[in-house]
Formats: C-alpha cells, structure tokens, sequence
C-alpha cells in the first residue's frame, strides 16, 4: 500500500515519535522513508541588511542537516536494511513539504503535531493543519510531546468488583 513514506522533521527529540510511527509503517509496507527539514527564510526576512544573511542560512541549514541526519539515525538502529532519504528545503514549511510529497511520489506523509489549540494555534498556526488541508497525500498526524506513547494523563480507571 505504501511505497515510500515522507517524514518532515523540525529537529525536536518530540518527532522523534513521528518517526517511530513512520519507522512501523515502512516495515509493514516494506518502505522507503524520505525525511525533510525546512528552513523557514520568511522568519528571516525582517532582519537588517547589514546582517550576515549567509552565516544564519548557514546556521539554519546545519541545522537542518543534523536534524535529518538524527532521523536517519533513529531508523538504522532500529531497522538498518530500511532505505531513507534526506533532504533539506528552503521555503514555507507546508508548501515545501506538500511539494516534496507530491514530487518525490510520496504515498503517505507522517508528521508530528503539538496539538496547540486556542490562541497558541492562532497566533504559531499549524504547519500539519496547513498540511493536511492542502495535500493531495494522506496525511497521519502523531501528537507529539513530552509525554511518551505508552504513558497516559488519565487516571486509572477504578475497578469495581
């Protein structure tokens, strides 16, 4: 069903768990895995011009490059037979990984969420809401953060006998 999966990466250890999911997914499906960061030059665009545009390009792609570089990782201690693909991106996050998904003949995108919601989400905006309202790809959304997948906010539900 799935030959190649992509998973956009911000370099957070939270993707870490959409990555997980993705890593599943590409066993089952005997998957290709294409991971993508994106610099996001529009934050840029207000500084001066007598600021060094070059060296924070370079900062951003090294940053980038280490965060898929940390996905490919992940994956060749889990499954090191898997291929993965990296790639880093300039432009508006979304837009750059519905593209990628679309060109690289993506079958799936499988990326983290927050899960912000109120004024957090009005204010940042949701780079996976844009996603998932544009792309064309299915998109599986994984709520990431602090907590890890088998731990759980709710209480116990009490036994009764």
């Amino acid at each position: 069903m799935y030959d190649r999966i992509l998973v956009p990466t911000d370099g957070s250890v939270e993707v870490e768990r959409a990555v997980e999911h993705a890593l599943d997914l590409a066993r089952s499906h005997d998957a290709a895995i294409r991971t993508v960061y994106v610099v996001n030059a529009a934050n840029y665009g207000g500084l001066p011009m007598e600021t060094a545009w070059d060296g924070i390009g370079d900062a951003l792609r090294d940053e980038g490059s280490a965060a898929v570089e940390r996905v490919e990782e992940l994956i060749a201690e889990r499954a090191p037979d898997l291929v993965v693909e990296t790639t880093v991106r300039e432009g508006s996050p979304s837009r750059v990984i519905v593209e990628e998904a679309q060109t690289s003949d993506c079958d799936l995108v499988v990326m983290g969420t927050h899960g912000r919601g109120g004024i957090d989400r009005l204010l940042l905006g949701s780079v996976t809401e844009r996603v998932v309202r544009t792309s064309p790809i299915p998109v599986l959304t994984v709520r990431v953060g602090t907590q890890s997948a088998t731990e759980s906010k709710r209480e116990p539900i009490a036994r009764v006998d």
